[in-house]
């Protein structure tokens, strides 16, 4: 489970990049660069499909952001979020939030461990909207039941 402190300590970065950020202006990988940037958040979309994202530049890679980010979000398989930990670990990016709504998500058990193993402080799973106040009344009331049956982080 995650600490609070971390989850805050990563919310509170002003660069960062979602990986895995879909062609589907209504999926919620979208919906969190928009809410991140209409935050005061300089938010970098990183998907190798696509060249623009709510007509900003989209990157094919983390490698390929044109400064260093603060963070990674990453919405993408498993399988990928093997390889951004260690494209993380070479850019010196010190945190990594592996989102999970359901099922596995992005958590791959691979990774939450290099990043412990690079000192890489890492979010492996939860969703970042029930950690962003007056977001939504839904994540709102997740985080609610996450706390009723002791599953909310500390």
């Amino acid at each position: 489970m995650s600490s609070m402190a971390t989850i805050r300590d990563f919310l509170a970065q002003k660069r960062i990049a979602i990986v895995g950020v879909s062609r589907n202006d209504k999926e919620l990988s979208r919906m969190l660069l928009r809410t991140l940037r209409n935050r005061g958040c300089e938010a970098f979309a990183v998907n190798p499909a696509m060249d623009k994202v709510d007509e900003l530049p989209c990157y094919p890679s983390l490698r390929e952001i044109p400064s260093h980010v603060d963070g990674v979000l990453v919405m993408a398989s498993p399988a990928v979020t093997d390889q951004v930990v260690r494209d993380c670990a070479e850019l010196h990016i010190q945190r990594v939030w592996m989102y999970r709504a359901g099922g596995q998500g992005a958590v791959s058990p691979e990774a939450v461990e290099f990043c412990r193993e690079h000192g890489i402080a890492v979010v492996p799973g939860e969703c970042p909207y029930m950690f962003l106040k007056g977001e939504s009344w839904f994540h709102g009331l997740h985080g609610f039941l996450k706390k009723i049956g002791g599953s909310y982080p500390a």
